[in-house]
C-alpha cells in the first residue's frame, strides 16, 4: 500500500531532503522516498513505530525533539550519527519543526524531521580533493616520464656501442647491467604514460571484469589465496574501458594478495562484492543509480604512516613495490567519472569503487 502524505504536504515525495513526520506520541506517521533511500527502510515498515525503535541510541535526536517541543520552534542539531533497525549508521544534520495539521481528518500536533546526510557532503568534498590531487599527480608523472624517456634511449644505445668495443667479453657484464636497467626504466615510463592513452568506451559488464581479475589472481597464487564472489547479478552494464577497469581492480587485488603472502596471512581471502548504489553524486553530477564495488581482504592492513597517501605515486607499503598500482587505479576510475576510497585496519581492508550508470543505460536495460 502506498502511503499518502498529510494534507498540505503532498510535495514531500518530490524533494531530495529526507523527511519523517512524528505524531505527539513520537510515532512515525509518514516518511518520504528520500528518507527510505537514506535510511534503507520502507515507510510502511516503520509507520506507527516509535522513534526510539526506528533509530537506536538516538539521544541526540531525542534532545533535538525535546527542545523543539519545549520552545515550539524549529531546532537544528548538526553532524551526529543515527543507527537504524538494520544496523546502518549514517551521519546527518537534523532540523525538528513542530506543527499543527490535519491528519486522517483530525487536527493533530506533529513534528517534521528533516535530515541532510553529512556522509554525502563529506564524500563529495573528499572526492573533489582527490580529483585535484589526481590531476596534479597525473601531470607530474607525465612530465617526469617524458623527461626520463628521452635520455634513456641514448643511454641504452651508448651502452650497446660500448659493448662492441670492449676488448674482454667478461666486461660485457657491466654493459648488460646498463642495458637491462635502461629497459626496466623504459617499461616503468610506459606504465606512467599508460593512463594518458585515450580510453575505449563500450558497454561493459562489471562481473566479466571481476572474473578476469579473479582468474589472473588464482593463476599467480593458486594455493595461497581464496577469491570469494558476492555479486548482484541484476546490475546493468556500464559504459567503460574494459581493459582499464581490469587493470584498476587487478592493481588493488594484487597489492592485497602480495601483502597477505608477505605477512603469511592465515586463510587469506579477497572478496569481490557488487551492489547497486542509489542517488549518488560523482564529479558534481547526480546519478540515479551506480555500481558499488568493494574489494575486501583479511590481510595486515595498510600501514598507518601511509594510509592518507596511498593514492600518491611512488608511495608503497611493500618492500620492492613501485608505488604506482593504486595511483594508476585511481586514474583509471577517475576516467570513468567514478570514485575510489579505502577503509583499512588490521584484519580487514576494503577498497570502495563507485562507478556511475547513465540513465540512458537504465532505459535500455529495462
Amino acid at each position: 500500500m502506498v502511503q499518502k502524505s498529510p494534507n498540505g504536504f503532498n510535495g514531500l515525495e518530490h524533494i531530495a531532503t529526507a523527511v519523517i513526520l512524528l505524531n505527539n506520541q513520537l510515532e512515525v506517521t509518514y516518511a518520504n522516498s528520500s528518507a527510505e533511500i537514506l535510511f534503507a527502510f520502507s515507510a510502511n515498515q516503520i509507520q506507527g513505530v516509535h522513534m526510539h525503535d526506528v533509530f537506536f541510541n538516538c539521544e541526540i535526536l531525542q534532545m533535538a525533539v525535546t527542545n523543539a517541543i519545549q520552545t515550539q520552534s524549529p531546532y537544528r542539531e548538526h553532524e551526529f550519527t543515527l543507527t537504524t533497525q538494520r544496523g546502518q549508521t549514517t551521519a546527518v544534520t537534523c532540523t525538528v519543526t513542530p506543527i499543527s495539521t490535519m491528519f486522517n481528518q483530525t487536527a493533530e500536533d506533529m513534528l517534521i524531521l528533516e535530515f541532510v546526510q553529512m556522509d554525502q557532503q563529506l564524500r563529495i568534498a573528499r572526492e573533489e580533493r582527490m580529483l585535484i590531487q589526481q590531476q596534479a599527480n597525473s601531470e607530474l608523472l607525465r612530465n617526469l616520464a617524458h623527461e626520463i624517456r628521452n635520455p634513456l634511449g641514448g643511454l641504452r644505445g651508448a651502452a650497446q656501442l660500448l659493448e662492441f668495443e670492449l676488448p674482454q667479453p667478461s666486461l660485457k657484464e657491466y654493459t648488460q647491467v646498463i642495458i637491462k636497467e635502461a629497459d626496466r626504466l623504459h617499461s616503468l615510463m610506459d606504465r606512467l604514460l599508460a593512463p594518458h592513452r585515450v580510453p575505449k568506451y563500450e558497454p561493459t559488464n562489471i562481473h566479466e571484469v571481476l572474473e578476469r581479475v579473479r582468474s589472473l589472481l588464482l593463476a599467480e597464487s593458486p594455493n595461497h589465496i581464496r577469491v570469494i564472489r558476492d555479486y548482484d547479478t541484476s546490475l546493468p552494464e556500464l559504459i567503460g574501458d574494459r581493459e582499464k577497469l581490469i587493470q584498476a581492480v587487478l592493481n588493488i587485488a594484487r597489492n592485497a594478495a602480495q601483502a597477505m603472502q608477505q605477512h603469511q596471512t592465515d586463510n587469506a581471502s579477497i572478496t569481490f562484492r557488487t551492489r547497486a548504489e542509489r542517488q549518488i553524486t560523482l564529479a558534481r553530477k547526480r546519478y540515479r543509480v551506480g555500481i558499488h564495488l568493494e574489494i575486501i581482504d583479511n590481510g595486515p592492513g595498510i600501514p598507518a604512516g601511509i594510509k592518507e597517501r596511498i593514492f600518491y605515486p611512488l608511495v608503497s607499503g611493500r618492500e620492492g613495490g613501485t608505488g604506482l598500482g593504486l595511483a594508476l587505479a585511481q586514474t583509471f576510475i577517475t576516467q570513468h567519472h567514478g570514485m575510489i576510497d579505502c577503509d583499512s585496519q588490521p584484519g580487514k581492508t576494503t577498497f570502495h569503487i563507485l562507478l556511475p550508470i547513465e540513465s540512458t543505460q537504465l532505459k535500455s536495460s529495462a
